[in-house]
């Protein structure tokens, strides 16, 4: 019996270089349709018009010559998705980059999906602890929210997602981590903080190292989100950690320029803002009727010389519902995390922060806003009346609380009792210096001394007057003590 025939759709490479590639003969391709070529690599179509079709390469296309052959898939990109996927680094396509077995995925999902619309979202109401007192009391997150990080190179964007990341790992929260353009060691060090610190069995890592094609990196943070989208679609908690945006515009920039889409502001294609806002849309709280998971984004994008007003700063600060601002200036006086709050605002999250905490924190911000304004003046030499220097040495003792090292979130509870502390002013006559022993010891002598009234907010979010009373008489008792052993401690 002869062979049923088969239609191949068969076209031939034209042109190749620098990650793209230009194919005629494929007049069926549609947009974003996946290619195949003769060594087994993948491609992408990103444009298609009469001359031919624009490719940008999934992989390094060494085997890919001029005059190769190259087959349309009618297919768009899928990535595995599941609970396999936990614990493991795959690469945007889904493959292991840890020397891991193969993944036996649930299912493979399309990289792009529509966002829920308006009817299948829920209100914002439950929160989403990063363990970073200054962004809990006063930038609070919720769960279906996105957050951008935002500040200059290096001043701490990634340590403050991936403390958020480490926070989850007494959480239901399932954590997606995608990289675009990273170096190597530095995905590296990451990875390993999480597994030190963290349950890196709830977390997936997917990495478009700076090695990678470009096109593999314009994809990560879509496949990224697919994967996130798994866990939230079974009513599952998850957060998306996307480092960053701004690599991944200039990747986006590079492809459109290459492959001669017209260009826009800044040499930005035109739909720039659409490819962010498309992928950040698709972070929700679904309704009851679909399960109640939510989506959590924490996109990061990165300014030069603190310019909020740059085109892709502003694109994303008006795609997402607030920012955190992390400052140079604070950053270089020691001030870790450098978060600046005048400049800082959660949009949605002050509606799901426990009522202890909102309770606490409702001085604070205004507080610490005093107190910086207060200071600028100090700093000439004027003089002041003890009303305003018994408010700047508040304000110091504010600023220290909120002061924290990289890979130690703080649980809600000890968080209450930092702000408690702050409210009735009892570490005023603490000096400034000895502020973080009086950190490092009064978690654990807390958990000691009165186990019940952490258990009771920890559990409740809610500070009762009972506990109020319980707690601020052991931080008495703390501060007693702390002031006795003053003189010995080194």
């Amino acid at each position: 019996m002869p062979d049923t025939p088969v239609l191949e759709h068969v076209g031939i490479v034209e042109h190749l270089g620098d990650g793209i590639a230009i194919v005629s003969g494929l007049p069926r391709t549609r947009l974003d349709e996946v290619l195949r070529f003769q060594d087994g690599t993948l491609g992408l179509a990103f444009r298609v018009d009469e001359g031919g079709v624009g490719c940008v390469l999934l992989g390094s296309g060494e085997g890919i010559g001029a005059g190769g052959k190259v087959w349309g898939t009618g297919e768009i990109i899928r990535v595995p998705v599941g609970d396999a996927l936990l614990g493991r680094v795959v690469d945007p396509t889904g493959m292991p980059l840890d020397e891991g077995p193969q993944i036996e995925a649930q299912r493979h999902d399309p990289i792009e999906r529509p966002a829920p619309s308006i009817v299948e979202r829920a209100l914002v109401t439950e929160p989403l602890m990063t363990g970073v007192t200054v962004v809990d009391a006063m930038i609070p997150l919720g769960r279906g929210q996105r957050e951008l990080i935002i500040g200059d190179r290096k001043t701490g964007k990634t340590a403050i997602a991936v403390d958020t990341i480490i926070n989850q790992r007494d959480s239901d929260v399932i954590c997606v981590y995608a990289c675009i353009g990273q170096k190597t060691s530095t995905v590296n060090q990451i990875i390993e903080a999480i597994r030190t610190h963290g349950a890196i069995e709830k977390c997936i890592f997917v990495i478009g190292a700076a090695e990678a094609p470009p096109g593999a990196q314009w994809i990560t943070p879509y496949a990224a989100c697919t994967m996130a989208e798994y866990f939230r679609d079974q009513g599952r908690s998850a957060l998306l950690v996307i480092d960053d945006l701004t690599k991944h515009a200039i990747i986006y920039r590079q492809l459109s320029l290459l492959l001669r889409k017209p260009p826009g502001r800044e040499a930005y294609p035109g739909d720039v803002f659409y490819a962010h806002a498309r992928l950040l849309e698709r972070s929700a709280k679904l309704s009851a009727e679909l399960g109640g998971g939510s989506l959590t984004a924490l996109p990061i994008a990165e300014t030069q010389a603190e310019n909020l007003t740059a085109y892709i700063p502003t694109n994303l600060i008006s795609i997402t519902d607030g920012q955190i601002y992390l400052e140079p200036k604070l950053f270089y006086e020691g001030q870790k995390p450098a978060v600046n709050v005048g400049m800082s605002i959660s949009r949605v999250g002050g509606q799901t922060q426990t009522k202890a905490m909102k309770k606490l924190a409702e001085k604070l911000r205004l507080e610490y806003a005093q107190f910086l304004e207060l200071e600028v003046f100090t700093r000439f030499g004027a003089m002041v009346d003890d009303r305003t220097k018994r408010t700047i040495e508040h304000g110091r003792r504010i600023r220290a609380v909120l002061a924290q090292p990289e890979y130690q979130p703080i649980p809600l509870a000890i968080q209450i009792a930092f702000l408690l502390a702050l409210d009735e002013r009892k570490l005023d006559d603490v000096p400034l210096e000895d502020i973080p022993q009086f950190k490092s010891e009064i978690g654990a002598w807390l958990q000691d001394h009165c186990p019940h009234t952490l258990s009771n907010i920890e559990d409740t979010g809610i500070l009762s007057d009972q506990d109020r009373q319980d707690l601020s008489a052991a931080l008495d008792r703390f501060l007693d003590l702390f002031g006795d052993h003053g003189a010995g401690r080194n």
